[in-house]
C-alpha cells in the first residue's frame, strides 16, 4: 500500500477473506463432483471471488491504525469492494492521491496521480475527461486503455460521504487477473483450508505443467510438501486401474480412487486448468462424507443468482429469492411445475429439457424462454443434471435480467426519438418551402382582387389553412429540438401564476385546478412563452383525459413545483438523468392513467390515441422537444392506483437549476421588436438565391413588385457566376441548405468579392439552429414560411441599415 495520508481504520478483513473463498471454491468444487455442471460451479466460485475481493480491497485502502482513529468512509469501501484484482487508487477534491493498492503501484511502476499515468497523450486526455464526468455525474467508464501493450479500461466513481473523493479503478483482460489470482489463492492459505477440507488442488497450464499447488496435493504427490512439483507434468503423478480409476503413483493402487474434477474457469487455448483432485470409496461415492447433500439446500438459498431444484417427478423442490424474483414468482400461488413460468408456447420445450436431464442427460443447456408475466422479454433459462442431491434430479438456474432490459429498452427508445426528431426536423423545413410557395402564390393574388371579389375569400381561406400548416411545422421543429428559444434566467412559479387564468378557462368548471409551490425554489433558464405551452398542452390533455374516463369531465388538475438536490437524483437510481440540482414541474391528473402499451409511445410525432380528426399527435412530442431543448428530462408515469384505482397520470418535468454564478452571465436576451419600414418600395440589385423552383419564382415576382431589379440564381455555382458577370448588386438573399454549394460557402466566395455585401438568409429551418451553423458576421435571417409583406419588409430593413456602407 502507498505511504500516502490516512485516517481511516477497519477490523481486520484478511481471514474473513480467506474464509469467503476458501468456503466458495469448496462449494463450486463440490457442486462440480455431485452434478458434474461447470457453469454452476464457476458462478460458486465467481460469487466467492466478488466477496473476497471487496474484504480485500478494503482491508488495503483502510488499514488499521490507532484505536483513535475515526470512523472509515464506507461509501468509499462499497465503491472499492467491486474489484479487488484490479489497481485502484482515491484522490481527494484538490486532485492529491489520498492512496493506492500494491496492484496500482505494480500496473503503474509507482504511485503517479491519476490521470497523469504513463498513457499517451490521447489516453491521458480521455482519463482527464472521465475524472470531469465522475465529478460531475456521480461515475464514468472508459476503454481502450493502453500500457506496455497490456489493454486496459478504467472506470471512475464519485464516493465519500460528501462526494469528496474520487475512485480510480483499473482492470486489465480478465483472464490474466483471474488466473493470477488463482494461483496466489492455491499455493496460499485458501490452498490450505481446501486441503483441510479434503480437497487438493493444482492449476494446470495449456501444456499439461503445474503452475500452482495446494500443499495437500504436494505431500500426496511427493510424498512431502516440499517437493518441486511445479513446473513438472502433472500426468506423470497419477496411474490408473483397469476400471480407469486415478491413482497417485507412488501410493500404488492400493489406496482410495481419486476423483479429478477438471474446472475450465477461463476461456482461450492458452488459458489455465484448474484440476481437484477428492478420495472416493471403491463404489464411487465420496470419501469426505455426505455433508455436502445435506448442506446443499442452505448452500442454494445463500446463492445471489437464481437457482432451484427440480424433483423427479418434474415437480419444485426448492428455489431461492434470487430464482423468485427474476421469474416474478408470487409467494402466495407458488408453481409447482417449472413450465407454469413460461407462456403457452414454451411449456413442451421446457418439460421436455427437465425430463431428459431428469432421466441422466450430462452436461448443460441454456433454454431461451418467455415468462409469462413478461412475454415479449426472452430470458435464459438454464438447465442442468443433477446427481447425488437426494430426491434432486434437475437443476435450474435463472438471470434477473429485468435491469438490463429496462436499459435496453430506454435505450432503443432514445435512439428511436433522436431518428425521429431528425426526420420531423427535414419535413418540417421541406413542408415550410411548399408552404412559401403557397403562402406567397395568396398573397399575389390578394393584390389582384379587392374584399369584395367572389375570389377574395376563398384565397384568405387558402391562407388561413396555410399558416395553420405553418404551426404544425413550428409544433415539428419544437419536438426536433429545432425552434428557436429565447431563454432567460426566470421563477417557475411565475410562469405558473401567468398562465393559471388562461388553465382556468380551458379546463372549464367541473375541473379543480390545485396550485402547490415549493419554498426557496431556484432559479431555471428557459423561454417563458415555450414553457408555458407545455403547461398548456399538459393540461389539455389531462382534461381530455378526465373527460374520456367521466362524460361531465370532472376531476382534478394537481400543478406543483419543488426542488430536488443532486443527492436526491442519485436515489432515484435514473441512468438517464444526470446527477446535479433540479427544480421539478410536476403536473397530475385524475383521468385515469396511460394503458402500459401506449406509455412508451406518447411522445412520439403524430401518435395520438383521440378519434380522427380531433388530434394531431403533436402535443406532447412538442413538449419534449421544447424540455428537451431546454436542457431538461421529462418522465410520465401512472400514479399508483392509476388504471385500476382511477389516480390518473403524472408528468414530471426536471429542469436544471441556473448557478448563481452564471446569473451574471449576459445570456441571449429577447430581442427588440425591430422597427418595420414604413415605405416598402425600394430600388437597387438584388441577387436571389434558391434551389426550390416554386419558392424562388415567388420571391423574384414578390420583389420585382417592390421595384427591385431581381437577379435570379437556382444554386451556389450558378450565383457566383451572376457575381462574377455582373455589377455588384445592393443585396444577396440566399436559401440556406443547397446541392451542390450550400449559401454560408457560396457568401464566403462572395464577401471576398465585395466583403460589405449585405446578405439576407432564408430557411425553413430554425434561426437559432442555422446561427449554430453559420460563422458569418451581419447577416439577417428570414424564416420561412414568409409573406410577401414579411419578404418586402425584411428586405426594405437590411438596405437601409446597409445604405451608410453601400457604395
Amino acid at each position: 500500500m502507498a505511504t500516502l495520508p490516512r485516517t481511516q481504520t477497519i477490523i481486520p478483513y484478511r481471514a474473513a477473506a480467506a474464509i469467503a473463498i476458501g468456503c466458495g471454491i469448496t462449494a463450486a468444487l463440490v457442486i462440480l463432483a455431485l452434478i458434474g455442471s461447470v457453469m454452476i460451479a464457476a458462478a460458486f466460485f465467481g460469487a466467492a471471488l466478488v466477496l473476497t475481493g471487496g474484504l480485500l480491497a478494503f482491508r488495503r485502502l483502510f488499514p488499521p491504525t490507532a484505536a483513535t482513529a475515526t470512523e472509515p468512509d464506507w461509501s468509499v469501501a462499497r465503491a472499492l469492494a467491486e474489484s479487488s484484482p484490479d489497481a485502484i487508487a482515491v484522490t481527494d477534491r484538490a486532485g492529491r492521491l489520498v492512496c493506492a493498492n500494491d496492484r496500482y503501484e505494480a500496473v503503474f511502476g509507482g504511485f503517479p496521480t491519476p490521470p497523469g499515468l504513463p498513457f499517451d497523450a490521447a489516453g491521458v486526455d480521455r482519463l482527464g475527461n472521465a475524472g470531469r464526468a465522475a465529478w460531475r455525474d456521480g461515475a464514468a467508464a472508459i476503454e481502450g486503455l493502453q500500457i506496455n501493450g497490456t489493454k486496459l479500461s478504467a472506470h471512475v466513481a464519485r464516493a465519500g460521504e460528501d462526494d469528496t473523493l474520487l475512485v480510480w479503478r483499473f482492470h486489465a483482460a480478465q483472464g490474466l487477473d483471474l488466473a493470477q489470482t488463482m494461483e496466489n489463492l492455491i499455493a496460499g492459505a485458501t490452498g490450505d483450508r481446501l486441503g483441510s477440507a479434503g480437497i487438493m488442488a493444482a492449476l494446470i497450464k495449456p501444456d499439461g505443467r503445474i503452475r500452482a499447488a495446494n500443499r495437500v496435493l504436494r505431500a500426496r504427490a511427493m510424498g512431502h510438501e516440499e517437493g518441486a512439483i511445479i513446473g513438472r507434468d502433472f500426468a506423470q503423478f497419477l496411474i490408473t486401474d483397469a476400471n480407469g480409476m486415478a491413482r497417485f503413483e507412488r501410493e500404488g493402487l492400493t489406496q482410495n480412487p481419486l476423483r479429478v474434477l477438471q474446472i475450465p474457469f477461463l476461456d482461450g487455448d492458452d488459458a489455465p486448468m484448474l484440476v481437484a483432485l477428492i478420495d472416493e470409496e471403491e463404489n464411487g461415492h465420496p470419501a469426505i462424507g455426505e455433508s455436502a447433500s445435506a448442506h446443499i439446500k442452505s448452500l442454494v438459498s445463500l446463492m445471489p443468482f437464481g437457482i432451484a431444484l427440480i424433483g423427479g417427478d418434474g415437480r419444485f423442490l426448492q428455489m431461492n429469492d434470487a430464482f423468485a424474483r427474476a421469474a416474478a414468482v408470487d409467494p402466495h400461488n407458488p408453481p409447482i411445475y417449472p413450465g407454469d413460468l413460461v407462456v403457452r408456447e414454451d411449456k413442451a420445450v421446457v418439460a421436455d429439457a427437465i425430463r431428459r436431464f431428469a432421466g441422466g442427460a450430462t452436461h448443460s443447456t441454456d433454454l431461451a424462454v418467455r415468462l409469462k408475466d413478461h412475454p415479449d422479454e426472452p430470458v435464459a433459462l438454464s438447465i442442468a443434471g443433477a446427481r447425488g442431491l437426494g430426491n434432486s434430479a434437475v437443476l435450474l438456474s435463472l438471470k434477473d435480467n429485468s435491469e438490463e432490459t429496462r436499459l435496453k429498452r430506454e435505450v432503443a427508445q432514445a435512439t428511436k426519438m433522436q431518428a425521429v426528431g431528425q426526420l420531423a426536423g427535414g419535413v418540417a423545413h421541406d413542408f415550410n418551402n411548399i408552404l412559401t410557395a403557397i403562402i406567397g402564390h395568396c398573397d399575389l393574388m390578394l393584390m389582384r382582387h379587392s374584399p369584395g371579389d367572389s375570389d377574395y375569400d376563398d384565397i384568405q381561406q387558402i391562407r388561413a389553412n396555410s399558416n395553420r400548416a405553418a404551426s404544425l411545422t413550428r409544433q415539428l421543429l419544437a419536438f426536433s429540438r429545432q425552434q428557436t428559444l429565447r431563454p432567460q434566467v426566470l421563477q417557475l412559479p411565475d410562469v405558473i401564476s401567468e398562465v393559471s387564468n388562461l388553465l382556468k378557462r380551458l379546463l372549464g368548471e367541473t375541473v379543480t385546478l390545485t396550485v402547490k409551490h415549493g419554498r426557496n425554489l431556484s432559479p431555471v433558464r428557459a423561454d417563458p412563452g415555450q414553457l408555458e405551452q407545455v403547461v398548456v398542452n399538459l393540461a389539455v390533455n389531462a382534461r381530455d383525459a378526465m373527460m374520456a374516463k367521466d362524460s361531465r369531465g370532472t376531476g382534478t388538475l394537481a400543478i406543483q413545483t419543488y426542488g430536488v438536490t443532486a443527492n436526491d437524483v442519485r436515489k432515484l437510481g435514473s441512468d438517464i438523468i444526470p446527477a446535479a440540482d433540479y427544480v421539478v414541474l410536476e403536473v397530475a391528473d385524475t383521468g385515469g392513467g396511460i394503458p402500459a402499451d401506449i406509455l412508451p409511445k406518447i411522445f412520439e410525432p403524430f401518435f395520438t390515441t383521440k378519434e380522427v380528426g380531433k388530434g394531431t399527435g403533436l402535443g406532447l412530442s412538442t413538449v419534449y422537444g421544447i424540455v428537451k431543448q431546454s436542457g431538461g428530462y421529462i418522465f410520465a408515469e401512472n400514479v399508483k392506483g392509476g388504471m385500476k384505482g382511477g389516480a390518473g397520470a403524472v408528468f414530471k418535468i426536471y429542469l436544471p437549476v441556473h448557478t448563481a454564478g452564471a446569473l451574471t452571465e449576459p445570456g441571449p436576451a429577447r430581442p427588440t421588436a425591430k422597427e418595420k419600414p414604413v415605405d416598402l418600395w425600394g430600388s437597387g440589385t438584388i441577387l436571389l438565391v434558391e434551389d426550390e423552383d416554386m419558392v424562388r419564382a415567388v420571391a423574384e415576382r414578390a420583389l420585382t413588385r417592390q421595384g427591385y431589379t431581381v437577379l435570379a440564381a437556382e444554386h451556389g455555382e450558378a450565383a457566383l457566376e451572376l457575381l462574377a458577370s455582373s455589377a455588384r448588386p445592393d443585396l444577396l438573399i440566399s436559401d440556406v441548405m443547397m446541392p451542390l454549394m450550400d449559401g454560408p460557402t457560396m457568401v464566403r466566395h462572395a464577401r471576398a468579392r465585395y466583403p460589405d455585401l449585405p446578405i439576407l438568409f432564408m430557411s425553413g429551418y430554425a434561426e437559432e439552429t442555422i446561427r449554430k451553423s453559420i460563422d458569418l458576421d451581419n447577416v439577417e435571417f428570414l424564416a420561412k414560411p414568409f409573406s410577401v409583406q414579411d419578404l418586402a419588409e425584411a428586405t426594405r430593413a437590411v438596405l437601409l441599415r446597409s445604405a451608410p456602407h453601400a457604395k
